[in-house]
């Protein structure tokens, strides 16, 4: 079973009027206009998924600093995760700080959201080292049973739009500060994964998962390799970031990598599993 838990999708709407929503939501604007940028909705992903042998995939819209846009998002992941016979899963973006987030996170975990996320610290004006500004949006996504899918930037030498300076110090300040709280860090965490080999941030992380979304544009099969280890093996789980990859890709590094079997499979779906169900 192959579970990919970082998928983007986009409503009709969103692409038709992606011009003159640019012009207010400026982050939106940086990825949208970058040359690695692809659309997709929700059959795009479906699709895609019966030539690579996805089985299931979490969908998820653009997190804008508008309440109503990603409320659209909302509505066309949880109107496509109902029609999908249990294939997608969906997440709920949110902007964290805005009056109405907590409501909106509720109302999408009664229809049925996984989770938060993506969330985008520097495109949505949110400093999760903050507790100032996290407690609340932390408060509403643990009390609705949800998890938090948060962008965390790759390490320095690899520079694109959108990346943002959330990386690894800013992502373990808010897993420090919401241990509570279970997340997902995109982007391998920006290397944070590496620092689960230290007891006192392996505790500090319990509750943190780390995607593979972006990998191949990032590192190298090497990376995979070091998956097997004690401390991480239950920890990551596959993300492809589809539109921008697909599973082949990833499968190719995995394969390279000389990983085993069963840590493959961990990766592929059983870390998923786990992490849904709140089993350590």
């Amino acid at each position: 079973m192959i579970i990919d838990a970082h998928v983007h999708v986009y409503p009709p709407e969103i692409i038709s009027g992606a011009e003159g929503i640019a012009q207010r939501e400026s982050y939106f604007s940086s990825l949208v206009s970058a040359k690695a940028h692809r659309w997709a909705g929700a059959e795009d992903v479906l699709s895609a998924m019966d030539s690579d042998g996805v089985d299931e995939s979490w969908i998820f819209g653009f997190g804008f600093k508008d309440l109503g846009l990603c409320r659209v998002c909302n509505d066309y992941a949880l109107d496509a995760a109902a029609r999908s016979g249990g294939r997608l899963k969906p997440l709920a973006v949110v902007p964290p700080l805005a009056r109405g987030a907590a409501a909106e996170i509720a109302r999408c975990a009664h229809r049925g959201a996984i989770g938060v996320g993506e969330i985008f610290p520097d495109g949505q004006d949110f400093d999760i080292t903050d507790t100032d500004e996290t407690w609340r949006f932390a408060a509403a996504c643990h009390e609705n049973g949800m998890f938090v899918l948060l962008h965390t930037a790759e390490p320095v030498g690899r520079e694109y739009p959108g990346k943002g300076r959330a990386g690894p110090r800013e992502a373990y300040a808010f897993a420090r500060n919401h241990p509570e709280l279970r997340i997902v860090m995109a982007h391998w965490g920006g290397g944070l994964f590496m620092y689960e080999s230290l007891p006192d941030a392996r505790l500090a992380l319990r509750n943190v998962r780390y995607d593979t979304a972006a990998a191949p544009f990032v590192y190298d099969s090497k990376i995979f390799s070091l998956c097997g280890a004690p401390w991480v093996r239950d920890k990551i789980l596959y993300g492809s970031d589809f539109p921008l990859l697909r599973y082949p890709r990833y499968k190719e590094m995995m394969d390279a990598s000389g990983l085993a079997p069963e840590a493959a499979d961990r990766i592929g779906s059983a870390n998923a599993l786990r992490f849904l169900d709140g089993r350590e």
